[in-house]
Parts: C-alpha cells; structure tokens; sequence
C-alpha cells in the first residue's frame, strides 16, 4: 500500500501526472454539470457516450496549451486555463437556470445590462455551486502545501505534439460519431443545444466564436445583390389584406402595451378560485377587442429586446445575442419611420436607463422621435421594481408625457413589474401565491395580478380622456415567465404532465387588438410576434406588400399560419416541432411515417425563412433597398437627450 502512495505521489511530482489529474477533474466535472444541470434531451445509448466523452477531447487540447509555457510557469499557465474554463462552465450554468439557453459572444458585448440584472443573478445561485472550483482549489494546495513537487523539466516537442494529436483525434472521433446520430449538425446550427449535447460546453464556445465572427463579416461582404433573394422570397408570400379590416383604424393613435413576461395560460386561470388576470380575461370578450389564443412569442437571447425588435420591423431577432445591441446602427423600415412619413409622432415609454439594451441608440434607426426613459420620471425608491419603476406609478408619470404628444401618435409602453425573479411588497400583492414551493413560480401569479391592475387603470385613463375612442391598442406578451427549469412546479400549476410538446405549447403568450367600431371576438388562427406589424398597417391602411418583411397579416385570408422559433422548431394547426422530433399539433403526439415528407417540407420553410432573415440583419441589407414613398432614417436627426430647461432635445 506504502509502495502504492508513493508511485502516486511520484507520478504527481512529475507535471505530466500532475497535468492528467487536472484533465480528469476537469472532465468529470464537466460530465456532470452537462449531465445535471443542462436539460439536453438525452435519448439513446449513443447520446450518452457522447456526453461523456465530448469534454475529455477539450479538456486535454485546452489545457494541453500550458505545455507552451516552461518551468513553473506551465503549472501557473494551467490553473488559469483550467480556473477560466471552470467560470465559462459555472457561468454557462447559471445563465441556463433562467434563459435555457447558452452563452454566446454576442451576449458578453451586452455589459450595459449587467448591472440592471445582477439582482436577478443572485437568485440563480445555489449552496452547491462552489464546487465547480473545488478542483482548482485542490490543485492549489497540493503545490501550496508541497505535497506535489515542481518539475522544471519541460516535457519535448514531440510528445507535446503527440499529446495534442491525441484531443484532436478523440474530438473528430467525437465529431463523427455526432454526425451518424445528427447530420448536418454544424450547418443547421439553430439549436444550441444539439450543439452541447454533442460536442460539449467548450467546443460548443468554439463553434459560437467562429459563427458570430462568420456573421459579423457578412456586412462587410453584402452587396445589393444579396437582397435579390431576400425580395423575391417577400413578395412571393405577401398576403393581400382582408378588406373587412384593411384601413379600420385609419389615422387612430397607435397604442402598444408591453406585456412583460406574460403567459397565455394565464388568460382565465384561476388560483383558489380567483382569477389572476381579471381584466385581460375581461377583454377576451370585449366586442372590439380581437384576442388571439394561438399566439407565440418569437424571442431568443434577445428575450424583451428581440420581441421589440421582431414587432417593430417583422425581422427576426438573431440566433446569438441581440440585435437591439449588435446592429443598432443598421438601416431598418421601422413601424415609427413608416408612420413618421404619415403625419405620426412616436414615442417610447420606459422606466428604465435609456441604454439598457441599447434602446437610446437603436430606437433612433428605427425612427423614433421620443424616447422617455428614466430621465422623465420621478425614481421614488420605494416604487422601482427590480427592472425599473413599477407599472401603477409608471403608468400615472407617463400620462403627461404622453399628452404632450400630437396626434396621431405611435407609442409604446414598456411595463417591468412582472419581471423574473418575480418580487413583490406584501402591501402591493393582492392575491395570495401559488403553493408548488418554487418561490419564483409561486410569486409569478403576484406580479401577473399587480400587472394587470395597473392596465386596467390605464385604460380608465384612456376612456375618461377619450384617447380609448380613437387609438388602436395593442397588447402582447414579450416572452415567457417561467423557463422550462421549472417545469416539475408547473405540472403542479396545470395539474398535468408537462412533455416537450406541451412546453412550446407554454410559448403562447397573450395577445390583443382593439380598433374601436371593429368587431372583437377569439381568433384562433395560428400566428407570432413576426405578424404583429403588417396587421398593424393594414389596419392603419397602410399596404406592406413593397416592405422587406418575414410577416403575414394574421386577419388576411392568405395568411401564413407557420409559426417559426428562434431554434428551428416551429408551430403550425396541423405538424409541429420540437427539440428534432414532429408531433401532431392536435394530439401532441409524434407523427408517424406517412406524414414525414410534410414535416419535412415544413422544416425546410423554416430553415429558409430564418436564413433570410439573418442575412437581412447581418448584411444590413436594407440599405441596398428602399421602397416607393419612403425615405431612409437618418438618424443623426434625432437626440434623446434633455435640454436645460428639461426638455427633451428633438432635432427633428
């Protein structure tokens, strides 16, 4: 046994042992996180090969780079590679406890973010996370206390080599094998997960840093051109207004109200017998007020600035990070702009920093003419949310503002009060909590009633200033509330098992139009955010068929009731996706053989819609194109900021 320690301790004292045992901590450690606290869809006996395997290749490749350094330093050069993998792991992990989603490197350009949501963060952490460090803390006091000693002795050239060929070839190995299982997985990169599942957390970051470099080059490369396509896919699937609503709401104010982190099955959802949302529910059967039940939000990493970003223009948000935060400066043909050029004000409202997701920046390309953030509010301590100020005192602080505007207006308002982790004062709360003991979820049905509260008195103020009588409003859930993390406590909500088909059915968020002297009702026509935008101008009059948008109108007959998510999958009355596999959209379960071949076309459409738009957005196409009776935003003629005397500076 004596014999035993003492060749381990030997091997140790040499750097390659030393090295190896790092490799394995690493390893395991990844393994497990992977394994444990990522939701990857494990299904066969491949799959979990591969999960085990795909951090070993990484792990020795990563790390091997300390072999660069010589003497002490390759064992200093080793803890920090290894302590900076570790943080990439950790905080990949906390990041998937609320988003379900992965870093990418477009998310760490969004540093302006990160102060508004480090409340947030610290809900995300549990008593067990220290031990992603535990390895690097051993290996330390293993050298600290000399229980390993230094080898000065640099390994050669050649077995360096050997040692690299080595992770190379088990991460080809690793890629082949991926690729019998998942064709195409680099090519059809919309799910990071598969990403993960199959190559692991740090190719994964790998993967992600060679593609936003790819689309980051594209407007460098984009030529007129490249819009061809883009236009002939457009107006091939415009769909012609339905003349029973074209020009209803022609020359109203436009009135749009954010509903953040609204669900649609909240929508008539009783808890202890008492409905949460009382006045949205109202609504549902108010007789100008269409409410659509089959409506999904679209966001990804984006979240509230992609659900922005698709409504005011029917692009996509990106597949990594935000465009509100990456393609600010962009040329865009913007609900505000296209409006502008109709006689319309603009304005958005938002008790918030100005710069938090870049809104004081990017609202200028899309034509806004006023931006009212935090600057235009009185910041009581005691009525900020985590998010910024609460909706009742924002709501009451805004209505001035938004009286100083002509008429007809174009606003929006951007509530934060329901927001994720979901905190509210016990005097505030006017509806006990939920009983599943996940607090998050639980205090989720609070802020949905103070939320809904605050609209209800909003719209008192909007019928006693007559403003309900001719404005458009409309209202939509920007993405949803509870992740899939918390599924076990929504089963307890919904009193059934949730599967994969049922949490995208959970994406359905709430959505409402209400033109005076329009017939309302339930429209059960399958639609997204992407729509929100050619229904508006058709509404307003307006015909979109000369505008670069992905959208159909959602009350035209030609309407396109596919519904894309930002990963690929989509939702649609008959065949719907989800994480890879095809299910019946009545039914929920998967199809079977005889109905492949439409799946897979529907699939295709997707993929392609996606494609088009992103080449929009990263190749900043649409400076290369301007439609009849438009003229491209300048924005240099726009400042947000407040003048000596308080107000606000416009230019224009």
């Amino acid at each position: 046994m004596n014999n035993l320690t003492q060749k381990g301790q030997g091997i140790l004292n040499k750097y390659i042992g030393f090295f190896f045992l790092a490799v394995f901590f690493l390893w395991m450690k990844t393994y497990i996180a992977q394994l444990t606290q990522f939701d990857l869809g494990i299904e066969n006996t491949l799959q979990k090969f591969l999960l085990f395997i795909n951090p070993l290749g990484s792990s020795l490749l990563f790390l091997g780079l300390a072999f660069l350094f010589k003497g002490r330093k390759k064992y200093i050069a080793l803890l920090v590679i290894d302590f900076f993998l570790s943080f990439l792991l950790f905080a990949n992990v906390v990041y998937y406890r609320f988003f379900n989603d992965f870093i990418t490197l477009p998310t760490l350009t969004q540093t302006q973010n990160f102060g508004d949501v480090s409340g947030s963060v610290v809900t995300l952490l549990r008593p067990f996370d220290f031990l992603f460090f535990m390895d690097i803390v051993l290996l330390i006091a293993l050298l600290a206390f000399r229980c390993v000693k230094i080898e000065f002795k640099d390994m050669n050239r050649r077995k360096v080599a050997a040692l690299f060929s080595l992770s190379l070839a088990i991460s080809c190995g690793n890629l082949g094998l991926a690729e019998t299982d998942r064709p195409q997985l680099l090519t059809r990169g919309f799910d990071r997960n598969y990403i993960v599942k199959y190559l692991g957390m740090y190719n994964y970051t790998i993967y992600d840093a060679v593609k936003s470099t790819k689309a980051s080059a594209q407007r460098v490369m984009a030529n007129s051109d490249d819009m061809t396509e883009v236009i002939n896919y457009t107006k091939a699937n415009y769909a012609q207004p339905n003349p029973a609503y074209f020009g209803a709401g022609k020359g109203m104010n436009v009135i749009y109200l954010h509903l953040e982190s609204m669900q649609n099955f909240l929508i008539n959802y009783k808890l202890n017998g008492e409905e949460v949302t009382p006045f949205l529910n109202s609504l549902t059967k108010d007789q100008n007020t269409l409410y659509f039940d089959n409506f999904f939000h679209q966001t990804a990493q984006g979240k509230t600035s992609d659900a922005e970003f698709i409504l005011e223009n029917s692009l996509y948000g990106l597949p990594q990070g935000s465009a509100f935060t990456t393609k600010g400066l962009n040329t865009y043909q913007a609900a505000p702009a296209i409006l502008g050029q109709q006689g319309y004000s603009s304005a958005v409202f938002h008790g918030n920093s100005g710069s938090f997701w870049n809104r004081d920046e990017i609202y200028k390309s899309f034509g806004f003419t006023n931006f009212f953030d935090e600057k235009y509010y009185d910041m009581n301590p005691d009525d900020l949310a985590e998010y910024g100020l609460m909706d009742k005192p924002f709501f009451e602080q805004s209505i001035p503002l938004l009286e100083s505007l002509p008429q007809p207006f174009y606003t929006k308002f951007m509530t934060v009060t329901h927001h994720y982790p979901y905190p509210l004062d016990e005097e505030e709360a006017t509806i006990a909590p939920h009983t599943t003991g996940d607090k998050s979820v639980d205090t989720y049905f609070q802020t949905a009633r103070y939320a809904d509260e605050a609209l209800k008195q909003f719209f008192d103020y909007l019928k006693e200033s007559g403003l309900y009588d001719n404005s458009i409003i409309v209202m939509y859930g920007d993405h949803y509330g509870i992740s899939k993390n918390h599924n076990k406590a929504m089963e307890k909500v919904l009193g059934k098992e949730i599967t994969d088909f049922d949490s995208a059915g959970l994406q359905r968020v709430p959505f409402f139009i209400r033109v005076p002297g329009m017939e309302g009702g339930v429209n059960h026509e399958y639609g997204g955010q992407i729509d929100i935008l050619p229904t508006l101008l058709h509404l307003l009059g307006t015909d979109t068929k000369d505008f670069v948008q992905f959208g159909t109108d959602l009350l035209s007959e030609q309407h396109d009731d596919l519904v894309p998510f930002r990963d690929g999958g989509f939702m649609s009355p008959t065949i719907s996706s989800v994480n890879g596999k095809f299910y019946d959209s009545t039914t929920g379960l998967e199809i079977d053989e005889t109905r492949m071949e439409e799946a897979t076309n529907l699939q295709k459409i997707v993929e392609n819609k996606l494609m088009l738009s992103d080449k929009v957005v990263n190749g900043d196409l649409l400076r290369f194109y301007t439609p009849g009776n438009f003229t491209p935003v300048d924005r240099t003629q726009y400042n947000y900021n407040l003048s000596p005397d308080g107000e606000e500076s416009v230019e224009k």
